[in-house]
């Protein structure tokens, strides 16, 4: 007897709907074929032994399964539940009136017990873009799934309950989750807060300036001075995500694996933060099984890079292009993505070798031709899309000693929301601009262009402080930030002042 039945195949961060064809007929072989790979061929093992386990004989005849289209890869163990369930539907031992109303998917244990999968989210999303009834797959990752509306999405712990729904002799409910509630209930819970920093006054205001505008730090330092500390807080003023980037963000993170057991939507913004030995696939994405990567996970987010000069030079350029475009196409011999990487990049440093350059009490044992070489090993392409550069000197005792907390996350954002809500409204017939970091030359000029007195003052500074030309732009950007934080239209001197402070690495003369 010949069935079809339904699974599918993730590529990216999209699901394709694959046609799984089983046909049982006299004989005794087993084909799989339809460009499987070695998982998926391993699925004949696990099959039969859930099926014994669980009071069911495999079928002692020709058994012949087809995997459509074939031009697609199959990959992973997320097939031997449709698999299983379609041998025995093809032996007529249970019902097949129903397979083609679900789409089935999960990975089998030996005793017929459900693992979760990857990528469930981007699965629902095309079982309900291709009108299916309902989804089948495990129980841990039904709350996931359940987030997509007009889809019954039915979580199982065994394949026993599946054989029953189908024979009709048991009756499973839906997961339903109340996506708006859930996501709207968890957007302002964050592990770390800016009332818990003392001092460093200036650059609080510095990241929020960044928060508001959307622009990449680099924040220079000696150690201890609290340059990963404030970084972790950035996302806690960052603005909320909307629930259109919550289901993006949610998608890539169900694609990699990285969702908690049990969670639903992501509602608050990713904070990657990955290790400076990291390769240039993990950062980019790809691999022989083609996965997101750290760029990508913390897209909507934040990435942070603590100890910015250790990263491999190789790995810091190939941050050029996603920093410009907020994509990254990963081609291959065999594969050709795309994964989206619309990220903010946090980076630190020490100032130096030694780490005590311009520190305000030790001494810095380094030459000026060793913190020269220290700081070349950032390239200026890169240093170029980074608007802030901000000093971090360390805070005195009389500021740490301090029991008045300082200013909460909570009233930071809200001025950052503000701005960015002035920023919408300003690009809103600017396809592809959301802030002012992502502004043009032709926007500049529209939108940032200082008075007369701005000018000489901007002249001046380039002049004494030997500024480069690349600052330029920069600092327009960021006083444009500055701007709308105050809720001026003109750019005014004072903006433009502010920041011109946050250029410190442009300054000629900064390594001696």
């Amino acid at each position: 007897m010949l069935v079809k039945l339904f699974g599918a195949a993730v590529q990216g961060i999209d699901a394709t709907i694959v046609t799984i064809e089983v046909n049982c007929s006299r004989g005794i072989k087993f084909y799989l074929v339809g460009l499987p790979d070695s998982a998926v061929k391993e699925s004949h093992e696990r099959i039969v032994s859930a099926l014994q386990v669980n009071g069911y004989k495999f079928p002692a005849r020709q058994i012949v399964v087809n995997m459509a289209p074939a031009d697609i890869r199959k990959e992973g163990a997320s097939y031997d539940l449709p698999l299983a369930i379609g041998i025995l539907a093809a032996n007529e031992t249970i019902s097949s009136e129903h397979l083609a109303d679900y789409l089935i998917i999960g990975e089998l244990s030996l005793d017929g017990s459900l693992q979760p999968i990857k990528g469930a989210l981007p699965i629902a999303i095309a079982a309900r873009q291709q009108g299916f009834k309902g989804i089948i797959l495990p129980q841990q990752n039904a709350s996931e799934a359940a987030v997509v509306n007009n889809l019954d999405v039915y979580g199982v712990e065994r394949i026993t309950e599946v054989i029953d729904f189908l024979n009709g002799t048991r009756i499973l409910q839906p997961t339903i989750v109340n996506t708006r509630e859930e996501f709207y209930k968890h957007q302002s819970i964050f592990p770390f807060d800016f009332a818990e920093v003392k001092g460093q006054e200036n650059v609080k205001r510095a990241l929020e300036v960044a928060a508001a505008g959307g622009h990449n730090v680099l924040l220079i330092g000696a150690p201890g001075s609290g340059k990963s500390m404030m970084a972790k807080r950035l996302p806690s003023i960052l603005p909320p995500l909307s629930l259109g980037e919550s289901l993006e963000t949610t998608k890539i993170h169900s694609v990699a694996g990285k969702l908690k057991k049990g969670s639903s939507l992501i509602a608050t913004r990713p904070f990657r933060s990955p290790h400076h030995t990291i390769s240039q696939v993990a950062m980019v994405g790809g691999g022989a099984t083609p996965q997101p990567g750290e760029i990508s996970l913390a897209h909507n987010g934040v990435l942070f890079l603590d100890e910015l000069p250790e990263f491999s030079r190789s790995v810091l350029e190939v941050l050029r292009q996603p920093l410009e475009d907020h994509r990254i196409t990963i081609s291959r011999a065999k594969y050709s993505l795309e994964y989206p990487a619309n990220f903010q990049l946090i980076a630190s440093m020490n100032p130096c070798p030694c780490g005590y350059y311009n520190h305000p009490t030790r001494n810095c044992v380094c030459s000026p031709g060793q913190v020269q070489r220290y700081l070349n090993k950032i390239s200026g392409p890169l240093l170029d899309r980074i608007d802030i550069q901000i000093e971090i000197v360390p805070v005195p005792f009389e500021e740490i000693s301090k029991i008045t907390p300082g200013e909460s996350s909570a009233c930071i954002r809200e001025r950052v929301i503000r701005a960015r809500q002035i920023q919408a409204q300003r690009f809103a017939n600017e396809p592809g601009i959301y802030s002012n970091a992502q502004m043009t030359p032709k926007l500049l000029h529209l939108y940032a262009q200082p008075d007369a007195a701005g000018l000489e003052l901007l002249r001046n500074a380039m002049n004494r402080l030997n500024l480069s030309a690349r600052a330029y732009d920069r600092i327009l950007k960021v006083s444009r930030t500055i701007a709308d934080l105050e809720g001026s239209n003109e750019i005014r001197p004072a903006h433009l002042a502010e920041a011109i402070s946050y250029r410190n690495l442009d300054r000629e003369n900064w390594a001696g």
